[in-house]
C-alpha cells in the first residue's frame, strides 16, 4: 500500500468545539441556510451572510486541534508513501495540527474572495460587507466558502487522486452528500481498500469494506498507530 486518500468531515472537528449541521442548538440552527449559504442569499443580504461567517470564523479561530487532527499530521509525516488529505471542513485545524497536503474542497474561513473579480486574500477575523476588494476596489467581499449550488474546489485533482489510491478513508462524515459521497464508490471501483471512521456507521450497508466506530479523538490515533506499525 503506497497511496492513502483521507476525506474528513465535521465529525473530526466536533471534539474541538466546532458544531455540525446536526447539532440541535448549534449555529446552523439559528439561521436559514438559504439566506446565509447561497449566492442568492449573499446578493439579498450580504451583511447577514458576513454576520453568520464572522461567528463561524471566531468559533474556528478560537478552537484547537484535537488528537485526531494531530494523528493525521503524524501519519502524513511518517507514512513512507504518499497521502492526500481532503477536507469538507472550512476550519484550519488540520493545518494547525501540522498537516501540509490539505485540500479544502469547500473553501476556508481563513480566506476572503471578491465576488466581482475573484481575487483572493487572507480574511480578517471580522469581515465587513462594505469592505472593498484590495484589487478591484469593488465592495463585493465574501467568504472564500463554497456555498450550496456552487462547485467544490479542485475536484479534478481529487478525482485523479481517488482513482489511483490504495486506501480510501472517510473520517467524521456521513458519506451521503455528493460529490464527496461518490468518492468511496470511485475508490472501490478502482480496486482500493475502503475504511469509514465515524461515531456510527453510515446508513448505506456495504459502502465501506471496514468500519471503525467511536469518537475521532480515540479511533483515529489508534488507527494511525496500526497503519504505521504495519508500514
Amino acid at each position: 500500500m503506497q497511496h492513502i486518500t483521507i476525506l474528513t468531515g465535521a465529525g473530526i472537528s466536533a471534539e474541538s468545539g466546532l458544531g455540525t449541521f446536526r447539532d440541535e442548538d448549534g449555529l446552523w440552527t439559528q439561521y436559514d441556510l438559504s439566506e446565509v449559504a447561497t449566492p442568492e442569499g449573499f446578493a439579498r443580504n450580504p451583511a447577514l451572510v458576513h454576520e453568520f461567517y464572522n461567528a463561524r470564523r471566531a468559533n474556528a479561530f478560537d478552537a484547537s486541534p484535537n488528537a485526531a487532527h494531530e494523528a493525521l499530521a503524524r501519519l502524513e509525516k511518517d507514512w513512507p508513501g504518499t497521502l492526500m488529505l481532503v477536507t469538507q471542513n472550512v476550519d484550519d485545524l488540520h493545518e494547525r495540527a501540522g498537516s501540509q497536503n490539505v485540500v479544502h474542497m469547500h473553501g476556508t474561513l481563513a480566506g476572503a474572495l471578491c465576488a466581482s473579480c475573484t481575487y483572493r486574500w487572507p480574511a480578517p477575523r471580522v469581515m465587513d460587507h462594505e469592505a472593498p476588494c484590495p484589487k478591484c476596489t469593488q465592495p463585493a467581499t465574501r467568504p472564500d466558502i463554497v456555498w450550496f449550488d456552487e462547485v467544490p474546489y479542485r475536484m479534478n485533482e481529487i478525482a485523479e487522486t481517488v482513482a489511483r489510491t490504495d486506501l480510501f478513508v472517510s473520517i467524521g462524515t456521513s458519506g451521503e452528500v455528493y460529490p464527496a459521497a461518490g468518492f468511496v464508490a470511485e475508490a472501490r471501483n478502482a480496486g482500493a481498500d475502503t475504511l469509514e471512521i465515524n461515531l456510527e456507521a453510515s446508513r448505506t450497508p456495504g459502502l465501506f469494506g471496514r468500519v471503525i466506530e467511536g469518537p475521532a479523538s480515540q479511533t483515529v490515533p489508534a488507527w494511525v498507530d496500526e497503519v504505521l506499525r504495519k508500514g
